[in-house]
């Protein structure tokens, strides 16, 4: 907003009349589209980031190693198909973008029903897959990117932002996929399938099924009335079993996080008893260790990936510099480091 092009007293006369302009509330009508959006359900890529939550942030974390049991769990549900059938029942619909970033839309269900409700993850991810769909609190969210998170996983999805190019998807200049008052609706795609997909859609190889359509707030009033008595028992079910889920975590000692990760210990270059040949080889970066691929004995060659170390969202590997064996590991899968760290000996060849 400029104040020189449009003074703030003309602006507050135009949003007046617009809003005296409306219709009542109750007699509303948006435009609405339903969108169809493939979900490959407790997608690969979303397990992973969980496997390295558990090693690096929070192994005791009662949403996992399954996200989708503490969704069930929480909610008081019989099974996990029955929280499948919920997702993909359910029509979502947009009440804001970018919430995380990237077009990333925040959506709650339409049917009180299908409104299933979670924590977030405490502490937050340090890694989420693109694109990945999670539920936190009662909304539905795609993460527009690689980056942290905190909403309890159901899958993977497609892109939500196409900074490329426009295609069928992506018009009007816009990057972005949805709209306000869409409507999100998923079907299920496989591992395999989804990863054609994304191939596909940013090129515009792949059509969206998309429904134009309104929704009408009269209606929607008219619908939960009528079923009243279900949502009610719904709600009451869900409520009772969140309860029971918070309590088991107090009893556990699960409701307060403390991080049990310890710095791996190494001494100083000058402090080692570094054999003949022998050469210490540390973590240029501050972070978590991922993986360690080697062990003590191990022959490896030039090139080869010893460490890997997680940080700032990306993984940092320690390569051997020449061929030889593995003298000594300091380091320890989930424990953090600090740059210039020493994590291992290597003897050269």
């Amino acid at each position: 907003y400029d104040s020189r092009v449009l003074p703030l007293s003309r602006l507050m006369d135009i949003l007046l009349a617009a809003e005296k302009a409306l219709p009542a509330i109750e007699d509303m009508q948006v435009p609405t589209r339903i969108v169809h959006i493939p979900l490959s359900w407790d997608d690969a890529a979303t397990k992973l980031a969980i496997e390295k939550y558990m090693q690096s942030v929070r192994k005791d974390a009662p949403w996992c190693p399954s996200n989708i049991e503490f969704i069930r769990r929480i909610n008081g549900l019989d099974s996990i198909e029955e929280v499948k059938r919920i997702v993909f029942d359910a029509s979502y619909l947009v009440m804001g973008l970018g919430d995380v970033y990237l077009g990333a839309p925040v959506a709650t269900p339409v049917d009180p029903r299908h409104r299933l409700v979670t924590t977030k993850y405490n502490p937050a991810r340090t890694w989420t897959p693109e694109n990945a769909v999670g539920i936190g609190g009662a909304y539905m969210c795609v993460y527009g990117m690689e980056g942290p998170g905190g909403y309890q996983f159901v899958g993977r999805t497609l892109q939500m932002w196409n900074r490329w190019r426009q295609t069928a998807s992506f018009t009007d200049g816009k990057p972005w996929l949805l709209r306000f008052f869409d409507q999100v609706r998923f079907f299920p795609v496989s591992e395999e399938e989804l990863l054609k997909i994304r191939e596909d859609f940013p090129l515009g190889r792949y059509q969206l099924k998309i429904e134009e359509t309104t929704f009408s707030l009269r209606e929607y009033n008219a619908f939960l009335a009528d079923n009243n008595a279900s949502i009610t028992a719904f709600k009451t079910q869900q409520q009772a079993s969140f309860d029971a889920e918070r309590e088991r975590w107090r009893e556990s000692g699960q409701a307060d996080y403390a991080s049990d990760l310890t710095v791996a210990e190494a001494a100083p270059d000058s402090e080692l008893d570094l054999p003949e040949n022998g050469r210490a080889l540390a973590s240029h970066v501050a972070g978590n260790v991922w993986k360690v691929e080697v062990e003590a004995g191990a022959e490896v060659k030039q090139g080869d990936t010893l460490v890997i170390v997680e940080s700032m969202k990306m993984e940092f590997a320690v390569l051997a510099p020449c061929d030889g064996r593995i003298h000594k590991v300091f380091c320890r899968e989930g424990g953090q480091v600090s740059a210039g760290q020493d994590l291992l000996v290597l003897v050269s060849e």
